[in-house]
């Protein structure tokens, strides 16, 4: 996934954005919040982190604001704000789960997806597709009784394909869904993971339109 984190502190930015990088997500950080909408005017991001209190104003209004004008990025919020009330002015304001500080990053990486599950319309971590059964949960993955080993880049993909089977992704979505603004991307990269998971997943699972992108073939 294609992560926007809005989060002012340096030490806790950095723990959050290294442990997304291990779970295989991008992440663009921020610390300001017109620097999140400048972002949010030219990437289609998957997710949100967003704290509350940040230099240039707080996150409630503008979580507000990209409600009001129809934007429907889920919105985890970030934040010290731990009092009842907080959280249900959180939750009302469009924020899809509300998690307070200091948390474990183990389990912000579980509300992650499970957030991201339920906006693909399938919140169980369970999955079946043709000969792969897939806990998306415990990032387990197993073909025909037999366990298999991704990446994380390996699984960022896999879960980007498996969100939308029988869906085209160019070769720029599926880099979206890797690489952060300003990091560098080598010409076959992705090219490089395709071939890695086509041999780990089995033949016939990925199927490729040339100069167009790739599919999930559908069970």
């Amino acid at each position: 996934m294609r992560i926007l984190l809005i989060e002012d502190d340096r030490v806790l930015g950095e723990a959050v954005r290294d442990q997304l990088a291990a779970d295989g997500q991008s992440v663009d950080w921020v610390d300001r919040l017109d620097a999140a909408g400048a972002a949010l005017a030219t990437t289609p991001f998957d997710l949100m982190l967003l704290d509350l209190m940040l230099p240039d104003g707080r996150g409630l209004p503008f979580l507000r604001r990209l409600r009001g004008r129809g934007d429907a990025t889920p919105v985890i919020i970030l934040t010290a704000l731990d009092q009842l009330s907080d959280r249900i002015e959180g939750l009302n304001a469009g924020a899809d789960d509300y998690l307070v500080k200091p948390f474990d990053l183990a389990e912000l990486s579980a509300r992650i997806g499970s957030v991201a599950r339920r906006y693909s319309g399938n919140p169980n971590p369970f999955v079946t597709h043709g000969p792969l059964e897939v806990d998306l949960a415990a990032r387990v993955l197993m073909r025909e009784g037999q366990p298999l080993t991704l990446t994380a880049r390996e699984w960022a993909l896999f879960e980007a394909f498996l969100a939308r089977p029988g869906q085209l992704l160019s070769k720029s979505q599926l880099e979206d869904k890797l690489y952060a603004f300003g990091a560098e991307v080598e010409p076959n990269t992705i090219e490089v993971h395709i071939s890695r998971l086509r041999k780990k997943l089995g033949p016939g699972l990925i199927e490729t339109e040339r100069g167009l992108g790739y599919r999930l073939a559908r069970a």
